[in-house]
């Protein structure tokens, strides 16, 4: 899938080819926005490149990575798995959403997260959730836009430099 933008963006599945380019996007994303995430960057950032091989030569039917990106440098990114219980088959989460600071207020995560929702509906699935820190009102807002509704909250979450925090869990029916 590839969808061109205006200002030359084009949104795009990843590829292994874009290993570099990945980690240094998450990278940038677990260290400016530690709470926005489960992963942390120390431990990422150790990670040798085959780690960042491997996260993105996954089998398609269980997973997709997408990516936002202008003039060959990533400016976003999210992905989706599929529960691969055969009870839970129908249901998929998004996660890593992220897009640089200088790119955001273009609805460029909206786009981000419906590629993965299209997705989701290719698969047959008719549920897909995410977790969003309770405090992060922008993007509680752009997953709203995207159909998203808060369904419950999991407190204590994340445990990030002596804080916990909560998070709200959200879904949204895609059949």
């Amino acid at each position: 899938m590839i969808t061109q933008l205006d200002d030359g963006i084009i949104i795009r599945n990843a590829a292994i080819s874009d290993a570099a380019l990945f980690r240094a996007l998450r990278l940038e994303a677990l260290e400016n926005h530690p709470t926005a995430f489960g992963s942390d960057y120390t431990d990422n950032a150790l990670k040798p490149a085959k780690f960042w091989e491997e996260r993105l030569s996954f089998n398609e039917d269980e997973q997709a990575i997408f990516f936002a990106e202008q003039n060959g440098q990533l400016i976003g990114m999210a992905g989706i798995f599929r529960s691969l219980s055969k009870k839970n088959l129908h249901s998929a989460n998004v996660f890593g959403v992220y897009v640089k600071p200088n790119w955001r207020g273009r609805q460029i995560s909206q786009i981000l997260v419906k590629a993965c929702l299209d997705w989701a509906k290719l698969k047959s699935i008719t549920i897909v959730k995410l977790a969003v820190v309770t405090s992060n009102r922008s993007a509680i807002h752009s997953y709203a836009q995207c159909g998203f509704v808060i369904y419950g909250k999991e407190p204590k979450a994340l445990f990030v430099d002596g804080i916990y925090y909560d998070e709200y869990l959200m879904s949204v029916d895609i059949l």
